[in-house]
């Protein structure tokens, strides 16, 4: 099994069957997922908590430069699906994966320092207002983190965001031990328990309601690698929650090709910096892709790193829309582009195979994994 065929083979284990040219409604493919498991878990020693906490990551390899490096072997895909765990009492675990293809039947079922540009022209981020949008799907999937990126909920106890805003490929970030999740909700004013304010002509007040954080799954990919090689490839991470949030989440799926995608564009919502206080939200046209990587050029600033990227299709299955996250947001990155420097911001896919590892960690069971 530890051959380049196998591993195109786990390349390509998407088997994408959109619908005819004649179908008017955008639709989620199905892909046949690999399997990821646990096979082996260590005991680490304690990190130090000692990396400065990055909102974006910046690097100069873009769409071609990724476009062109060699294709990983297997023994190098396990490693890099290979994931630490950190828990809320500072201590930490290294688990091994194997990869398997199975078949349907029987399964029951740094880079170059430069000014930050993150804007692209007119500014076309929107801001969120008001608690019967804030609270209300799909912007009430995204959260802050503690330490100033932003994620999404993707299930009662789980929070979907990029790895470097708990690890900065050597270290864990100030603050990872003692990792909360902020939850947006009105600041009702004294003596109001509980009386509806949204009459008010001024924007509602809000206020963040912060959950612990009980274990963190980084994989091996982002820790080993760095942001101007494969490590971009890997900056995600998973979070959960010591108790459930008690708040509709947003299902994780296979990121389908651009071509794919409805009006070729993608939505997401976040924290940005420049705006404190404020869910921000934003779509774009993706301007290039790669296996791994989305490139656009969606406004952005620092703090919206982690952010869910989404899209809304039809599913045929369940006869109904649905949005599901198809990407992780990542941050900026400065690419020469024959001589020409170009800006993208970049989110990371969640292929067959991120797809398979994200769904164990958050289910537990590779028999709930196996369509994506």
């Amino acid at each position: 099994m530890a051959g380049l065929s196998t591993l195109i083979l786990l390349l390509c284990a998407a088997k994408d069957v959109m619908p005819s040219s004649s179908h008017w409604k955008p639709t989620w493919p199905s892909y046949r997922v690999p399997v990821i498991l646990p096979q082996s878990t260590l005991n680490l020693d304690k990190p130090q908590f000692d990396a400065e906490a990055r909102l974006e990551v910046v690097s100069p390899c873009g769409p071609a430069c990724h476009k062109s490096s060699p294709l990983p072997t297997y023994e190098e895909v396990k490693n890099y699906l290979s994931y630490e765990t950190l828990y809320a009492n500072g201590s930490l675990t290294e688990t091994e994966v194997g990869i398997y293809i199975l078949s349907n039947s029987g399964d029951g079922s740094q880079g170059k320092s430069r000014t930050k540009r993150q804007i692209y022209g007119y500014d076309s981020r929107f801001s969120i207002f008001g608690k019967d949008f804030l609270l209300n799907y799909p912007f009430s999937t995204s959260v802050k983190l503690s330490t100033g990126c932003t994620g999404t909920l993707v299930a009662e106890k789980h929070v979907l965001t990029a790895a470097h805003c708990i690890h900065d490929g050597k270290s864990y970030v100030k603050g990872a031990q003692k990792l909360r999740v902020g939850f947006l909700k009105p600041k009702l004013k004294d003596g109001s328990k509980g009386a509806n304010i949204t009459n008010s002509a001024m924007p509602e007040k809000m206020k963040f309601q912060w959950i612990r954080v009980k274990r963190t799954h980084v994989p091996k990919g982002w820790i080993k690698g760095n942001a101007n090689d494969i490590g971009m490839d890997y900056d995600y991470a998973l979070l959960e929650l010591k108790k459930p949030h008690k708040r509709k989440f947003m299902k994780i799926g296979v990121s389908p090709p651009a071509r794919h995608l409805p009006g070729g564009r993608i939505h997401f919502s976040g924290y940005d910096n420049d705006r404190p206080g404020n869910l921000v939200y934003r779509f774009c046209d993706v301007k290039d892709e790669t296996y791994d990587l989305l490139y656009q050029q969606c406004d952005a600033q620092p703090g919206a790193s982690g952010s869910g990227v989404y899209v809304r299709m039809w599913k045929r299955q369940n006869h109904k829309w649905e949005r599901k996250i198809i990407g992780i947001f990542s941050g900026h990155q400065w690419v020469d582009m024959n001589g020409t420097p170009q800006d993208f911001n970049v989110a990371v896919r969640i292929t067959p195979l991120k797809y398979a590892q994200i769904c164990y960690w958050i289910k537990g069971n590779y028999l709930d994994c196996r369509e994506g």
